[in-house]
């Protein structure tokens, strides 16, 4: 899924490459992926892009006349930038923005089609779509930890839930666990200060970096390679593989189809976390500890 480095950086793109220009019109391929009918399409088309901003995961194209284009990718979709009136994909095209300098394709790259656009008028109309998160740029430590003890659940979970931190989804809350050497599976009401802090310093320096390292990968043109899994990510879907810290293999845990990686001697005192599918499997036999993989 496209988390918040992907989304700054494609609404940078697009504010660069056509920001300023006329939306001359927005083809569906399919009418699911509109998932509004007042005010309908033809109201933003011929209409000028005033900004591009983001609510969450969500990028918003404001236009004028206080409307608003909002386009949620979800976990597959993307969006490809082509020569103007480029045609769509028949099997993975939704929809297509067209710009005078360029088109913007959303394609999705799944079956289960989550992918959406939602045309609004109002900020009011516009400010539903925000779920309440925590923006992890602007929030001061106190917020932060706000944030974190509003609920009692997981670490992993409370990062990634919108309504209390912004655009944070697991392959980054990963990355951040593993910087602040804190396990995926405390509960945020047993948090220590010590390590409210050093999750704050991580969830910062982790987005940050990984915003700058997208820019530069995108450079001049529009990102074309958009995806959770990246080779100098630290632990998100390097189960197995070494630790960049201790060296040590990084564990998972795997729930529908979702999947937490974390370092065990880094973050939880060298203990694996049950995985329940594995752990009903293995039973007896199932390590609890990274001595038992040895």
């Amino acid at each position: 899924m496209p988390e918040l480095p992907d989304v700054v950086v494609y609404l940078e793109r697009l504010e660069a490459l056509v920001g300023g220009e006329r939306l001359e019109k927005i083809r569906l391929a399919s009418p699911w992926v509109l998932r509004t009918f007042d005010p309908p399409v033809s109201a933003v088309e011929g209409k000028r892009v005033t900004r591009f901003r983001r609510i969450g995961k969500r990028l918003v194209f404001e236009m004028e006349d206080d409307l608003f284009v909002v386009a949620h990718l979800m976990v597959a979709g993307r969006l490809r930038m082509r020569e103007p009136g480029a045609a769509l994909p028949k099997k993975r095209g939704l929809a297509a923005f067209d710009f005078e300098t360029a088109t913007f394709l959303l394609t999705e790259e799944g079956t289960k089609k989550r992918a959406s656009i939602h045309i609004v008028r109002g900020r009011d109309a516009l400010a539903d779509h925000d779920r309440g998160g925590v923006e992890p740029f602007q929030a001061t430590l106190e917020e932060f930890t706000e944030g974190l003890r509003r609920e009692r659940h997981t670490l992993k979970r409370s990062l990634t839930d919108a309504k209390l931190f912004s655009g944070i989804g697991g392959a980054y809350a990963d990355e951040i666990m593993h910087r602040a050497k804190v396990s995926p599976i405390a509960r945020t009401d047993r948090l220590t200060d010590e390590e409210i802090t050093r999750l704050h310093a991580a969830t910062t320096e982790v987005l940050s970096e990984w915003v700058e390292r997208l820019r530069a990968e995108a450079g001049d043109g529009f990102p074309e390679k958009v995806t959770a899994f990246r080779d100098e990510m630290a632990v998100h879907g390097k189960f197995g593989r070494p630790c960049p810290v201790c060296g040590k293999p990084v564990q998972r845990i795997v729930y529908a189809s979702n999947e937490t990686n974390y370092c065990a001697h880094c973050q939880t005192e060298g203990k694996i976390l049950a995985d329940r599918a594995l752990s009903r499997l293995l039973k007896e036999d199932f390590p609890r500890s990274l001595e038992d993989l040895e």
